[in-house]
């Protein structure tokens, strides 16, 4: 029997939106499975996929070009469009076998107040020029929240926002502002080359999807210290640890330069995860950090592991330590104690603040 794979892959992406899913898995030699509120959920009523099912369904969302970089390079990161939705997929192979795990993105830009983030928030997209980090594990709604804000200055500000990259997730309507999105790939060779040339293209805020190397991250904090409001992510669990490992990612004699960089053109950090609500879905929690003059030293002396008492004792500034942030949403009966204890840094901390 011939099987239209092209059909196949769309009715699997209509299941997915329907059934509220953030990911669909193609593995070979398992049935097509949705993540539904961070459990797995296999699609039993679904044929197991072979290998060749797997592949072919991979190959009816890519472009001839797009087949021939991943049977080259091994893996790929790409975005497709359906029915108005847009997916974030990275295909791979495992033991031969093309498998890939495709990210359904929201269909609407949603605001601060509509992913019950912080207010703080705000701050951060009215500001004129600085560093903003937002970090988290993978799979904590971090691009969801660099949307947020990049969305909030597109329809608050005339100005003009240059996005990069890898793909393009959230599509962003010029509103108040200009705004150009650059794809690794097909726009640009690499974040390396786009970060050499967007000082050149006017830009007021610049979006960095990732720094992925110790080029990135000092061409993005450049960036930020000639006057331009920058913001990026990391896989990071922290503030602090975001700190750390910028610093780290450059060798010992470059340190004290990028200290003081970072001490001067940081304008904060958001450290989220995303926590199942006793009522059902996800809510996020976070950890906030905000550059003060005190934070400001501690980076440049290298004093990093008193961040979090900074943190801790700033809270008339508008930070707030995850823990505390935890608290809260227990105290609110948003979420459940064992939640919270999975996801703080500190547990044996965590119980003194909600009694």
């Amino acid at each position: 029997m011939i099987i239209d794979y092209s059909n196949w892959i769309k009715k699997l992406l209509k299941i997915a939106i329907e059934q509220k899913a953030t990911d669909l898995h193609l593995v070979a030699d398992y049935f097509p499975t949705l993540r539904i509120e961070r459990e797995l959920v296999p699609l039993e009523k679904e044929k197991r996929l072979t290998p060749e099912d797997a592949k072919e369904l991979v190959f009816a969302m890519l472009s001839q070009r797009q087949r021939e970089k991943l049977l080259k390079e091994l893996e790929i990161d790409f975005s497709f469009e359906f029915e108005q939705h847009r997916f974030r997929v990275n295909a791979f192979f495992q033991r031969g076998k093309i498998s890939a795990a495709l990210r359904i993105l929201p269909k609407e830009i949603k605001s601060i107040e509509e992913l019950n983030l912080p207010p703080k928030l705000h701050f951060f997209a009215q500001a004129k020029q600085g560093l903003v980090l937002i970090c988290g594990p993978s799979s904590h709604g971090k691009s969801t929240t660099l949307a947020a804000l990049i969305e909030e200055i597109n329809q608050t500000r005339n100005c003009h926002i240059i996005t990069i990259e890898d793909p393009i997730e959230y599509v962003f309507e010029g509103k108040k502002a200009i705004v150009e999105q650059r794809e690794v790939g097909s726009d640009t060779e690499s974040f390396h080359e786009a970060l050499k040339h967007v000082l050149r293209q006017d830009p007021d805020v610049i979006m960095v999807g990732e720094m992925r190397d110790p080029e990135s991250i000092s061409m993005t904090i450049t960036a930020a210290e000639t006057g331009h409001l920058v913001f990026s992510t990391l896989h990071t669990n922290s503030a602090a640890q975001t700190i750390h490992r910028i610093i780290d990612s450059f060798p010992a004699n470059q340190q004290p330069q990028i200290k003081s960089q970072l001490a001067s053109s940081l304008l904060g950090i958001v450290s989220q995860r995303l926590i199942k609500r006793i009522k059902g879905g996800l809510i996020p929690a976070c950890e906030i950090l905000i550059n003060t003059p005190a934070v400001s030293n501690l980076i440049r002396e290298g004093k990093i592991h008193e961040i979090p008492i900074v943190i801790e004792n700033s809270q008339e500034m508008g930070m707030i330590s995850l823990n505390r942030y935890l608290a809260e949403l227990v105290k609110k009966g948003e979420i459940d104690l064992e939640s919270a204890k999975t996801w703080s840094l500190s547990p044996s901390e965590l119980k003194f603040l909600i009694k």
